[in-house]
């Protein structure tokens, strides 16, 4: 990455930010309940999509998702762990859950099924 954009994330400690891979995109970009009680979406991102995909659908470890994505077991667990709140929320709250684009994705190796 270059420079700026790590000037522009602002001086942080710790390690530095790291790009993810995906493996595939979603096919499905909005799921709205019936009825919809509460307008406002909720947006669940690529990366999160894409750990749950990998957890809970294709029943890999920690270990083994974050190793696929190419980033720590912390930071898998923290996306699964966003990611299961935010659907529950949706479905709790009837509220639309938007996908969206948003996070550092270095690349997508898309799998033909």
């Amino acid at each position: 990455m270059p420079r700026w954009v790590w000037m522009w994330r602002g001086r942080r400690r710790g390690r530095p930010y790291s790009c993810l891979i995906l493996h595939s995109l979603p096919y499905l970009k909005e799921f709205i309940p019936n009825p919809c009680l509460n307008p406002d979406p909720i947006e669940l991102t690529y990366p999160e999509y894409e750990v749950l995909r990998l957890m809970d659908l294709e029943g890999l470890t920690q270990e083994q998702a974050a190793e696929k994505m190419g980033t720590s077991r912390g930071t898998i667990w923290r996306l699964a762990s966003s990611a299961r709140r935010k659907i529950i929320q949706s479905l709790t709250e009837s509220r639309p859950l938007i996908l969206t684009a948003k996070g550092e994705v270095k690349e997508v190796r898309e799998v033909k099924h």
